[in-house]
Protein backbone atom coordinates (compact mmCIF):
# COMPACT_ATOMS: atom_id res chain seq x y z
CA UNK A 1 0.00 0.00 0.00
CA UNK A 2 2.74 2.29 1.11
CA UNK A 3 4.76 1.35 -2.30
CA UNK A 4 1.78 2.14 -4.60
CA UNK A 5 0.87 5.55 -2.66
CA UNK A 6 4.47 6.37 -3.62
CA UNK A 7 4.85 5.46 -6.87
CA UNK A 8 1.89 7.45 -7.52
CA UNK A 9 3.16 10.64 -5.30
CA UNK A 10 6.43 10.00 -7.60
CA UNK A 11 4.09 10.13 -10.79
CA UNK A 12 2.64 13.21 -9.75
CA UNK A 13 6.02 15.00 -8.90
CA UNK A 14 6.92 13.86 -12.53
CA UNK A 15 4.30 15.39 -14.42
CA UNK A 16 4.58 18.27 -12.38
CA UNK A 17 8.03 19.01 -12.99
CA UNK A 18 7.16 18.42 -17.05
CA UNK A 19 4.49 20.52 -17.05
CA UNK A 20 6.40 23.22 -15.78
CA UNK A 21 9.41 22.73 -17.53
CA UNK A 22 7.50 22.74 -21.37
CA UNK A 23 5.74 26.45 -19.36
CA UNK A 24 9.11 27.70 -18.64
CA UNK A 25 10.35 26.09 -22.23
CA UNK A 26 7.09 28.47 -23.86
CA UNK A 27 8.02 31.26 -21.99
CA UNK A 28 11.41 31.81 -23.13
CA UNK A 29 10.44 30.81 -26.54
CA UNK A 30 7.67 33.55 -26.39
CA UNK A 31 10.44 35.69 -24.71
CA UNK A 32 12.92 35.16 -27.59
CA UNK A 33 10.41 34.95 -30.08
CA UNK A 34 8.89 38.37 -28.94
CA UNK A 35 12.58 39.57 -28.76
CA UNK A 36 13.02 38.13 -32.91
CA UNK A 37 10.26 39.70 -33.97
CA UNK A 38 10.90 43.08 -31.98
CA UNK A 39 14.35 43.05 -33.25
CA UNK A 40 12.99 42.40 -37.03
CA UNK A 41 10.30 44.94 -37.04
CA UNK A 42 12.48 47.78 -35.32
CA UNK A 43 12.60 50.69 -37.26
CA UNK A 44 15.63 51.37 -39.89
CA UNK A 45 16.03 54.07 -41.87
CA UNK A 46 14.83 54.04 -45.31
CA UNK A 47 16.46 56.44 -48.42
CA UNK A 48 15.42 57.10 -51.80
CA UNK A 49 17.35 59.36 -53.65
CA UNK A 50 16.90 60.62 -57.61
CA UNK A 51 18.39 62.85 -60.25
CA UNK A 52 16.63 65.04 -62.83
CA UNK A 53 18.54 67.21 -65.95
CA UNK A 54 17.83 70.93 -65.70
CA UNK A 55 20.28 72.13 -68.57
CA UNK A 56 18.60 75.14 -70.42
CA UNK A 57 19.68 74.09 -73.78
CA UNK A 58 18.92 77.05 -75.36
CA UNK A 59 20.97 79.15 -73.63
CA UNK A 60 24.04 80.58 -75.21
CA UNK A 61 27.55 80.10 -74.92
CA UNK A 62 29.64 76.53 -74.02
CA UNK A 63 28.48 74.08 -72.41
CA UNK A 64 29.95 70.94 -71.64
CA UNK A 65 28.28 69.12 -68.83
CA UNK A 66 24.89 68.58 -67.54
CA UNK A 67 23.09 70.37 -64.62
CA UNK A 68 21.20 68.23 -61.78
CA UNK A 69 18.91 68.99 -59.36
CA UNK A 70 19.28 65.60 -56.79
CA UNK A 71 17.10 64.76 -54.37
CA UNK A 72 17.63 62.40 -50.71
CA UNK A 73 14.57 61.64 -49.34
CA UNK A 74 14.37 59.91 -45.86
CA UNK A 75 12.22 58.19 -43.48
CA UNK A 76 12.56 56.26 -40.14
CA UNK A 77 8.93 55.99 -39.87
CA UNK A 78 8.42 58.48 -37.16
CA UNK A 79 10.36 61.24 -39.58
CA UNK A 80 10.69 62.39 -42.84
CA UNK A 81 13.14 64.40 -44.19
CA UNK A 82 14.36 66.21 -47.82
CA UNK A 83 17.85 67.00 -48.92
CA UNK A 84 17.66 68.68 -52.18
CA UNK A 85 21.20 70.08 -54.40
CA UNK A 86 20.49 72.21 -57.35
CA UNK A 87 23.17 73.01 -59.69
CA UNK A 88 22.86 76.53 -59.38
CA UNK A 89 24.38 79.78 -58.21
CA UNK A 90 21.76 80.49 -55.33
CA UNK A 91 18.21 79.87 -54.25
CA UNK A 92 16.81 83.22 -54.86
CA UNK A 93 17.96 86.68 -55.52
CA UNK A 94 20.98 85.93 -58.19
CA UNK A 95 21.09 83.64 -61.38
CA UNK A 96 18.09 82.01 -63.02
CA UNK A 97 16.09 80.57 -59.86
CA UNK A 98 13.16 82.64 -59.00
CA UNK A 99 12.72 84.31 -55.44
CA UNK A 100 9.69 82.28 -54.79
CA UNK A 101 11.25 78.49 -55.99
CA UNK A 102 11.95 77.46 -52.45
CA UNK A 103 8.35 77.97 -51.09
CA UNK A 104 6.24 76.95 -53.89
CA UNK A 105 8.63 73.78 -53.46
CA UNK A 106 7.92 73.16 -49.97
CA UNK A 107 4.25 73.82 -50.39
CA UNK A 108 4.51 71.32 -53.72
CA UNK A 109 6.02 68.50 -51.61
CA UNK A 110 3.90 68.86 -48.02
CA UNK A 111 1.11 68.75 -50.00
CA UNK A 112 1.64 65.86 -52.38
CA UNK A 113 4.24 64.15 -50.52
CA UNK A 114 3.30 64.74 -46.91
CA UNK A 115 6.96 65.84 -45.94
CA UNK A 116 6.78 69.05 -43.59
CA UNK A 117 7.91 72.19 -45.00
CA UNK A 118 10.33 72.63 -42.23
CA UNK A 119 12.30 69.30 -43.01
CA UNK A 120 13.00 70.12 -46.88
CA UNK A 121 16.42 71.27 -46.98
CA UNK A 122 17.43 73.00 -50.03
CA UNK A 123 21.03 73.67 -51.24
CA UNK A 124 22.59 75.41 -53.99
CA UNK A 125 26.30 74.49 -55.35
CA UNK A 126 26.95 77.96 -56.18
CA UNK A 127 28.21 76.71 -59.49
CA UNK A 128 29.41 80.33 -61.19
CA UNK A 129 29.08 78.63 -64.70
CA UNK A 130 25.23 77.38 -64.24
CA UNK A 131 24.39 81.14 -64.13
CA UNK A 132 20.80 81.16 -67.17
CA UNK A 133 21.54 77.84 -67.85
CA UNK A 134 19.15 76.18 -65.68
CA UNK A 135 16.03 75.59 -67.43
CA UNK A 136 12.66 77.29 -66.46
CA UNK A 137 10.56 74.90 -65.39
CA UNK A 138 13.00 74.03 -62.39
CA UNK A 139 10.05 73.74 -59.52
CA UNK A 140 8.68 71.34 -61.98
CA UNK A 141 11.65 69.35 -62.30
CA UNK A 142 12.65 69.61 -58.65
CA UNK A 143 9.43 67.86 -57.29
CA UNK A 144 10.11 65.21 -59.94
CA UNK A 145 13.04 64.44 -58.58
CA UNK A 146 11.59 64.78 -54.80
CA UNK A 147 8.39 62.35 -55.86
CA UNK A 148 11.20 59.47 -57.81
CA UNK A 149 13.33 59.35 -54.75
CA UNK A 150 9.89 58.84 -52.54
CA UNK A 151 8.47 56.38 -54.81
CA UNK A 152 12.07 54.19 -54.56
CA UNK A 153 12.59 53.98 -50.54
CA UNK A 154 14.64 51.28 -49.54
CA UNK A 155 16.07 50.38 -45.67
CA UNK A 156 19.60 51.48 -46.10
CA UNK A 157 22.41 50.94 -43.18
CA UNK A 158 23.80 54.47 -42.44
CA UNK A 159 27.47 55.67 -41.91
CA UNK A 160 29.70 59.17 -41.42
CA UNK A 161 33.28 60.55 -41.84
CA UNK A 162 35.32 63.05 -43.79
CA UNK A 163 37.82 63.32 -46.54
CA UNK A 164 40.99 65.71 -46.52
CA UNK A 165 42.06 67.32 -49.70
CA UNK A 166 44.20 70.44 -49.18
CA UNK A 167 45.42 71.29 -52.33
CA UNK A 168 42.64 72.51 -54.56
CA UNK A 169 41.86 75.77 -52.52
CA UNK A 170 42.88 79.12 -51.00
CA UNK A 171 41.26 81.91 -49.37
CA UNK A 172 39.51 84.95 -51.80
CA UNK A 173 40.65 87.42 -49.10
CA UNK A 174 44.53 89.17 -48.98
CA UNK A 175 44.93 90.47 -45.93
CA UNK A 176 46.91 94.31 -46.19
CA UNK A 177 49.92 96.14 -44.18
CA UNK A 178 47.34 98.65 -43.65
CA UNK A 179 44.69 96.62 -42.18
CA UNK A 180 42.19 95.73 -45.01
CA UNK A 181 40.94 93.26 -47.10
CA UNK A 182 41.38 92.80 -51.01
CA UNK A 183 39.54 89.88 -52.37
CA UNK A 184 40.99 88.13 -55.26
CA UNK A 185 39.14 88.65 -58.10
CA UNK A 186 38.89 89.01 -62.07
CA UNK A 187 36.65 92.13 -62.00
CA UNK A 188 39.75 93.72 -60.06
CA UNK A 189 44.12 92.70 -59.98
CA UNK A 190 45.49 91.74 -56.84
CA UNK A 191 47.26 94.64 -55.03
CA UNK A 192 51.04 94.80 -55.28
CA UNK A 193 52.97 91.96 -53.54
CA UNK A 194 54.51 94.68 -50.87
CA UNK A 195 51.39 95.45 -49.63
CA UNK A 196 50.03 91.91 -49.08
CA UNK A 197 50.57 91.01 -44.95
CA UNK A 198 48.89 87.39 -45.33
CA UNK A 199 46.36 85.19 -46.75
CA UNK A 200 43.10 83.54 -44.70
CA UNK A 201 42.62 80.02 -44.27
CA UNK A 202 40.55 77.19 -46.29
CA UNK A 203 38.84 74.24 -44.88
CA UNK A 204 40.58 71.02 -46.43
CA UNK A 205 37.77 68.67 -44.80
CA UNK A 206 35.58 66.40 -47.00
CA UNK A 207 32.06 66.19 -44.99
CA UNK A 208 30.93 62.33 -45.97
CA UNK A 209 27.69 60.38 -45.77
CA UNK A 210 27.30 56.95 -46.67
CA UNK A 211 23.97 55.16 -47.49
CA UNK A 212 24.51 51.19 -48.31
CA UNK A 213 21.53 49.31 -49.32
CA UNK A 214 21.03 46.22 -47.29
CA UNK A 215 22.91 43.73 -49.80
CA UNK A 216 26.21 46.24 -49.48
CA UNK A 217 25.19 47.96 -52.49
CA UNK A 218 25.69 51.86 -52.06
CA UNK A 219 22.87 53.87 -52.79
CA UNK A 220 24.18 57.57 -52.21
CA UNK A 221 26.78 59.21 -51.02
CA UNK A 222 25.98 63.12 -50.04
CA UNK A 223 29.83 65.06 -49.74
CA UNK A 224 29.82 68.63 -48.35
CA UNK A 225 33.22 70.60 -49.44
CA UNK A 226 34.37 74.64 -49.25
CA UNK A 227 35.37 76.10 -51.85
CA UNK A 228 33.77 78.23 -55.04
CA UNK A 229 32.82 75.98 -57.94
CA UNK A 230 34.00 78.64 -61.15
CA UNK A 231 34.01 77.16 -64.45
CA UNK A 232 36.74 77.71 -66.72
CA UNK A 233 37.42 79.35 -69.86
CA UNK A 234 35.91 76.81 -72.19
CA UNK A 235 33.03 75.99 -70.82
CA UNK A 236 30.68 77.13 -68.25
CA UNK A 237 29.38 74.32 -66.43
CA UNK A 238 32.75 72.43 -65.95
CA UNK A 239 33.64 73.05 -62.50
CA UNK A 240 35.06 70.91 -59.66
CA UNK A 241 32.73 69.48 -58.35
CA UNK A 242 31.35 68.21 -61.96
CA UNK A 243 34.42 66.07 -62.00
CA UNK A 244 34.50 65.30 -58.46
CA UNK A 245 30.75 63.98 -58.76
CA UNK A 246 31.45 61.86 -61.47
CA UNK A 247 34.65 60.36 -60.10
CA UNK A 248 32.91 59.22 -57.21
CA UNK A 249 29.42 57.97 -59.04
CA UNK A 250 31.95 55.78 -61.35
CA UNK A 251 33.72 53.78 -58.64
CA UNK A 252 31.12 52.71 -56.48
CA UNK A 253 28.11 50.61 -56.81
CA UNK A 254 25.95 51.04 -60.12
CA UNK A 255 23.57 53.69 -59.82
CA UNK A 256 25.01 54.90 -56.85
CA UNK A 257 24.11 58.96 -56.93
CA UNK A 258 26.82 61.38 -55.63
CA UNK A 259 24.93 64.79 -54.23
CA UNK A 260 27.47 67.55 -53.69
CA UNK A 261 26.78 70.06 -50.29
CA UNK A 262 28.42 73.43 -50.73
CA UNK A 263 29.81 74.08 -47.39
CA UNK A 264 30.92 77.88 -46.23
CA UNK A 265 32.96 79.52 -48.94
CA UNK A 266 32.24 83.25 -48.96
CA UNK A 267 35.85 83.41 -48.84
CA UNK A 268 37.35 80.84 -50.19
CA UNK A 269 38.14 79.75 -54.32
CA UNK A 270 40.08 77.32 -56.42
CA UNK A 271 43.81 77.75 -56.20
CA UNK A 272 45.41 79.55 -59.44
CA UNK A 273 41.95 81.24 -59.56
CA UNK A 274 43.90 84.47 -61.90
CA UNK A 275 45.99 82.10 -63.75
CA UNK A 276 46.75 83.18 -67.06
CA UNK A 277 48.68 80.80 -68.66
CA UNK A 278 46.01 78.07 -69.12
CA UNK A 279 42.38 77.74 -69.57
CA UNK A 280 41.51 76.85 -65.54
CA UNK A 281 41.12 73.46 -66.06
CA UNK A 282 39.07 72.43 -63.45
CA UNK A 283 39.34 68.57 -63.73
CA UNK A 284 42.67 68.30 -62.63
CA UNK A 285 41.08 69.69 -59.11
CA UNK A 286 37.57 67.98 -59.18
CA UNK A 287 39.78 64.90 -59.54
CA UNK A 288 42.06 65.24 -57.02
CA UNK A 289 38.91 65.81 -54.31
CA UNK A 290 36.90 63.00 -56.12
CA UNK A 291 39.49 60.79 -55.10
CA UNK A 292 40.04 61.97 -51.85
CA UNK A 293 36.62 61.95 -51.04
CA UNK A 294 36.42 58.32 -52.98
CA UNK A 295 39.21 56.83 -50.13
CA UNK A 296 37.60 58.32 -47.31
CA UNK A 297 34.38 56.57 -48.45
CA UNK A 298 35.32 53.52 -48.91
CA UNK A 299 36.86 53.42 -45.21
CA UNK A 300 32.91 54.36 -43.40
CA UNK A 301 31.25 51.46 -41.94
CA UNK A 302 27.55 51.58 -42.41
CA UNK A 303 25.27 50.53 -39.95
CA UNK A 304 21.33 50.26 -39.00
CA UNK A 305 20.39 53.50 -37.69
CA UNK A 306 17.00 54.71 -37.51
CA UNK A 307 18.46 57.90 -36.57
CA UNK A 308 16.83 61.09 -38.30
CA UNK A 309 15.94 64.54 -36.53
CA UNK A 310 15.74 67.73 -38.05
CA UNK A 311 15.59 70.92 -36.44
CA UNK A 312 15.06 74.18 -38.01
CA UNK A 313 14.63 77.79 -36.41
CA UNK A 314 13.75 81.15 -38.08
CA UNK A 315 16.47 83.85 -36.70
CA UNK A 316 15.91 87.69 -36.72
CA UNK A 317 19.13 89.02 -37.14
CA UNK A 318 20.28 92.72 -37.21
CA UNK A 319 20.64 94.66 -41.00
CA UNK A 320 23.17 96.81 -41.85
CA UNK A 321 22.49 100.85 -41.49
CA UNK A 322 25.71 102.08 -42.55
CA UNK A 323 25.60 102.32 -46.22
CA UNK A 324 25.84 106.07 -46.50
CA UNK A 325 28.70 106.39 -44.52
CA UNK A 326 30.68 103.62 -46.31
CA UNK A 327 29.80 105.60 -49.51
CA UNK A 328 31.01 108.84 -48.10
CA UNK A 329 34.01 107.36 -46.86
CA UNK A 330 34.88 105.54 -50.38
CA UNK A 331 34.19 108.86 -52.62
CA UNK A 332 36.33 110.55 -50.33
CA UNK A 333 39.07 108.02 -50.75
CA UNK A 334 38.29 108.30 -54.63
CA UNK A 335 39.12 111.89 -54.49
CA UNK A 336 42.20 111.44 -52.65
CA UNK A 337 43.41 109.01 -55.55
CA UNK A 338 41.92 111.65 -58.06
CA UNK A 339 43.98 114.30 -56.85
CA UNK A 340 47.26 112.05 -56.16
CA UNK A 341 47.39 111.31 -61.05
CA UNK A 342 50.31 113.08 -61.40
CA UNK A 343 51.57 114.06 -65.79
CA UNK A 344 54.10 112.45 -67.18
CA UNK A 345 56.02 112.46 -70.59
CA UNK A 346 54.98 108.21 -71.26
CA UNK A 347 51.80 106.62 -72.37
CA UNK A 348 51.59 102.96 -72.29
CA UNK A 349 53.84 102.33 -75.89
CA UNK A 350 56.92 104.17 -73.93
CA UNK A 351 56.23 102.80 -70.60
CA UNK A 352 56.46 99.17 -71.52
CA UNK A 353 59.74 98.77 -73.05
CA UNK A 354 61.29 101.51 -70.52
CA UNK A 355 60.08 99.66 -67.98
CA UNK A 356 61.57 96.81 -68.87
CA UNK A 357 64.86 98.04 -69.68
CA UNK A 358 65.11 100.15 -66.41
CA UNK A 359 64.28 96.69 -64.23
CA UNK A 360 66.44 94.88 -66.29
CA UNK A 361 69.67 96.73 -66.52
CA UNK A 362 69.75 98.55 -63.28
CA UNK A 363 73.29 100.02 -63.55
CA UNK A 364 73.45 100.77 -67.45
CA UNK A 365 69.99 101.01 -68.86
CA UNK A 366 70.25 103.58 -71.35
CA UNK A 367 73.71 102.43 -73.16
CA UNK A 368 76.87 99.84 -72.95
CA UNK A 369 77.95 100.78 -69.68
CA UNK A 370 81.52 101.83 -71.33
CA UNK A 371 79.52 104.96 -72.27
CA UNK A 372 78.50 106.16 -68.93
CA UNK A 373 82.44 105.13 -67.83
CA UNK A 374 83.60 107.70 -70.89
CA UNK A 375 81.17 110.63 -69.75
CA UNK A 376 82.53 109.62 -65.93
CA UNK A 377 86.28 110.20 -67.45
CA UNK A 378 84.86 113.40 -69.18
CA UNK A 379 83.58 114.72 -66.10
CA UNK A 380 79.78 114.61 -67.71
CA UNK A 381 76.36 112.65 -66.37
CA UNK A 382 73.98 113.51 -69.22
CA UNK A 383 73.56 109.42 -69.32
CA UNK A 384 72.56 109.49 -65.66
CA UNK A 385 70.41 112.86 -65.73
CA UNK A 386 68.60 110.73 -68.72
CA UNK A 387 67.82 108.12 -66.43
CA UNK A 388 66.97 110.26 -63.35
CA UNK A 389 64.08 111.56 -65.51
CA UNK A 390 63.07 108.32 -67.03
CA UNK A 391 62.78 106.96 -63.54
CA UNK A 392 60.82 109.58 -62.10
CA UNK A 393 58.37 109.58 -65.53
CA UNK A 394 58.04 105.66 -64.59
CA UNK A 395 57.11 106.41 -60.87
CA UNK A 396 54.99 108.56 -61.73
CA UNK A 397 53.28 106.01 -64.38
CA UNK A 398 53.18 103.31 -62.02
CA UNK A 399 51.60 105.34 -59.12
CA UNK A 400 49.26 106.23 -61.59
CA UNK A 401 48.24 102.53 -62.82
CA UNK A 402 47.89 101.97 -58.86
CA UNK A 403 45.83 104.71 -58.48
CA UNK A 404 43.46 103.45 -61.54
CA UNK A 405 43.21 99.85 -60.15
CA UNK A 406 41.90 101.02 -56.66
CA UNK A 407 39.67 103.71 -58.82
CA UNK A 408 37.92 100.89 -60.52
CA UNK A 409 37.66 98.81 -57.38
CA UNK A 410 36.20 101.78 -55.81
CA UNK A 411 33.53 102.62 -58.33
CA UNK A 412 32.41 98.85 -58.05
CA UNK A 413 32.46 98.94 -54.57
CA UNK A 414 30.10 101.98 -54.24
CA UNK A 415 27.77 100.34 -56.91
CA UNK A 416 27.66 96.99 -54.49
CA UNK A 417 26.67 99.92 -51.52
CA UNK A 418 24.01 101.28 -53.56
CA UNK A 419 22.38 97.79 -54.82
CA UNK A 420 22.43 96.26 -50.65
CA UNK A 421 20.71 99.65 -49.63
CA UNK A 422 18.22 99.70 -52.03
CA UNK A 423 17.70 95.75 -51.11
CA UNK A 424 17.21 96.38 -47.71
CA UNK A 425 15.56 99.83 -47.78
CA UNK A 426 13.37 100.60 -44.54
CA UNK A 427 14.30 97.44 -43.06
CA UNK A 428 16.33 97.25 -39.78
CA UNK A 429 16.04 93.33 -39.36
CA UNK A 430 15.70 89.97 -41.72
CA UNK A 431 14.86 86.82 -40.60
CA UNK A 432 16.81 83.71 -41.80
CA UNK A 433 16.49 79.87 -41.15
CA UNK A 434 19.21 77.93 -39.47
CA UNK A 435 18.50 74.43 -40.50
CA UNK A 436 19.94 71.26 -38.87
CA UNK A 437 19.64 67.41 -39.57
CA UNK A 438 21.15 64.86 -37.68
CA UNK A 439 21.05 61.32 -39.86
CA UNK A 440 22.79 58.69 -38.12
CA UNK A 441 26.47 60.05 -36.94
CA UNK A 442 26.05 62.58 -40.18
CA UNK A 443 25.06 66.54 -38.79
CA UNK A 444 24.86 69.02 -41.28
CA UNK A 445 24.11 72.71 -40.07
CA UNK A 446 22.75 75.36 -42.74
CA UNK A 447 22.40 79.09 -43.71
CA UNK A 448 21.50 80.91 -46.36
CA UNK A 449 24.40 83.10 -47.00
CA UNK A 450 27.83 82.74 -48.47
CA UNK A 451 29.33 82.63 -45.14
CA UNK A 452 33.44 82.79 -44.40
CA UNK A 453 34.79 79.57 -43.91
CA UNK A 454 35.98 80.79 -40.46
CA UNK A 455 32.66 80.73 -39.32
CA UNK A 456 32.15 76.87 -40.31
CA UNK A 457 35.62 75.98 -38.43
CA UNK A 458 34.31 77.60 -35.45
CA UNK A 459 30.74 75.88 -35.55
CA UNK A 460 32.73 72.41 -36.09
CA UNK A 461 34.97 73.24 -33.13
CA UNK A 462 32.30 74.22 -30.74
CA UNK A 463 29.68 70.89 -31.77
CA UNK A 464 29.62 68.12 -29.87
CA UNK A 465 28.97 66.05 -32.88
CA UNK A 466 32.48 64.87 -34.64
CA UNK A 467 30.85 64.63 -37.90
CA UNK A 468 29.58 68.23 -37.80
CA UNK A 469 30.07 69.83 -41.51
CA UNK A 470 28.55 73.19 -42.30
CA UNK A 471 26.02 74.33 -45.78
CA UNK A 472 25.98 77.69 -47.27
CA UNK A 473 23.83 78.45 -49.78
CA UNK A 474 21.05 76.91 -47.91
CA UNK A 475 17.03 77.82 -47.69
CA UNK A 476 17.60 80.90 -49.88
CA UNK A 477 20.45 83.43 -50.32
CA UNK A 478 21.31 86.69 -48.71
CA UNK A 479 24.74 87.12 -50.19
CA UNK A 480 28.01 87.22 -47.95
CA UNK A 481 28.86 87.67 -44.35
CA UNK A 482 32.28 87.79 -43.59
CA UNK A 483 33.40 87.34 -40.02
CA UNK A 484 33.39 90.01 -37.58
CA UNK A 485 36.58 90.17 -37.69
CA UNK A 486 36.76 90.87 -41.33
CA UNK A 487 33.93 93.58 -41.10
CA UNK A 488 35.30 96.62 -41.88
CA UNK A 489 38.30 95.37 -43.66
CA UNK A 490 36.20 97.06 -46.89
CA UNK A 491 37.02 93.79 -48.97
CA UNK A 492 34.36 92.84 -52.15
CA UNK A 493 32.78 90.45 -49.10
CA UNK A 494 32.36 93.40 -46.82
CA UNK A 495 31.03 95.89 -49.46
CA UNK A 496 28.60 92.84 -50.30
CA UNK A 497 26.82 92.02 -46.96
CA UNK A 498 23.44 93.09 -45.39
CA UNK A 499 23.41 92.04 -41.77
CA UNK A 500 25.94 93.91 -38.89
CA UNK A 501 29.27 91.78 -37.35
CA UNK A 502 26.61 90.93 -34.60
CA UNK A 503 25.71 88.24 -37.22
CA UNK A 504 28.15 86.10 -36.05
CA UNK A 505 27.63 85.92 -32.53
CA UNK A 506 23.67 85.63 -33.17
CA UNK A 507 24.41 82.63 -35.42
CA UNK A 508 26.86 80.39 -33.63
CA UNK A 509 25.03 80.87 -29.86
CA UNK A 510 21.70 79.61 -32.20
CA UNK A 511 22.94 77.16 -33.80
CA UNK A 512 24.71 75.72 -30.39
CA UNK A 513 21.46 75.79 -29.26
CA UNK A 514 20.10 73.76 -32.08
CA UNK A 515 22.74 71.38 -32.11
CA UNK A 516 21.61 70.38 -28.00
CA UNK A 517 18.39 69.49 -29.49
CA UNK A 518 19.86 66.93 -31.77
Amino acid sequence: MKKTVYKKLLNLIYKCMNAIRINIIILFAGVFGFLAVGNISAAQLKAGVAKVNITNKETRGPVSDSLYVKALVLDNGNTKAVLISVDAIAIGRIGSIGDDYLENIRSKIQKELGIGRKNIMVNASHLHGAGARVCTDIEERTFLAVKKAAQNMVPVNVGAGSGYEDRITENHILNLKNGKGWAIRHANPVPPDEEIESVGPVDPEIGLLRLDKKNGETLAVVYNFTGHPYPSITSQTDAYTTFSTKLIEENLSKGTIAMFVQGFCGDVIPVLYKDIHSARDQSPLGNKLGISALSAIRKIKTVKSDELKVVNEVVTFPLRDDFDERIEEMLEEQETLLKSLRGTSLNFKTFLPLYIKYNLFEDYPSYYSHMYLLEEMLGRNDLEQLDAANRRNLDKYLNNIHAMEKLARIQAYIGLEESRKAEVAGQKTIDLEIHALKIGDFVMVAFPSEASVQAGLNIKEMSPFPNTFVAGYTNGYIHYTPTAEQMGGRSYQDHNCLLTPEWQNIFEEKVMEILNKL
